[in-house]
């Protein structure tokens, strides 16, 4: 199985058609995620962690019991960062892995932020961590990829629209094949 099948088989597993904590699936936030990236013109790597941003959702439901969300939401992002790391590279699985920090960075840097956040999105800031201290919001600053985590967390964000039409996910088959490592 190839890396882009293997992603490919992770978002067709009946977890993906579950509710995303909001109103949408997490398919269909993934799908809106990417779609939004790639209408800013993002790079393939940053559309691909778009659409990948959440992956760890899926892989960590087999490590822990499906009934402690909060509890696998404070670590999706590290086990999707590690996933996507030996398959697609750094500029896809850092902005993954950082993509929680982002929330916490820009509640601390952007006031108006956190106002804007959906409920859901306040009740897992508690459990990630919550707001950056000015400590954190500067060594964040000093993180590889801390800008394209923020860009994603903006795309993440925005992605929870319910009957939004966007590209399928085969739609993706061939920039995945394009970033994806390939070892030789």
């Amino acid at each position: 199985m190839t890396v882009v099948d293997a992603v490919m088989s992770l978002f067709s597993r009946p977890e993906a058609d579950e509710w995303y904590d909001e109103a949408v699936t997490e398919r269909e936030h993934a799908l809106q995620a990417a779609a939004l990236a790639a209408a800013s013109g993002a790079s393939d790597q940053l559309v691909t962690a778009a659409l990948l941003h959440d992956v760890g959702h899926l892989i960590v439901r087999d490590l822990q019991p499906i009934d402690q969300k909060l509890a696998r939401d404070a670590h999706h992002e590290v086990a999707g960062g590690r996933f996507l790391a030996g398959r697609f590279g750094p500029a896809v699985s850092r902005p993954v892995r950082l993509h929680v920090a982002a929330k916490r960075y820009l509640c601390a840097t952007e006031p108006e932020y956190l106002e804007r956040l959906s409920p859901s999105s306040v009740r897992s800031l508690e459990v990630q961590g919550g707001v950056m201290t000015s400590e954190q919001v500067d060594e964040f600053g000093r993180v590889p990829r801390h800008a394209d985590a923020v860009t994603l967390r903006r795309f993440d964000d925005e992605a929870k629209v319910v009957g939004l039409d966007v590209p399928r996910l085969e739609a993706y088959r061939e920039m995945l094949e394009r970033v994806a490592l390939h070892p030789a």
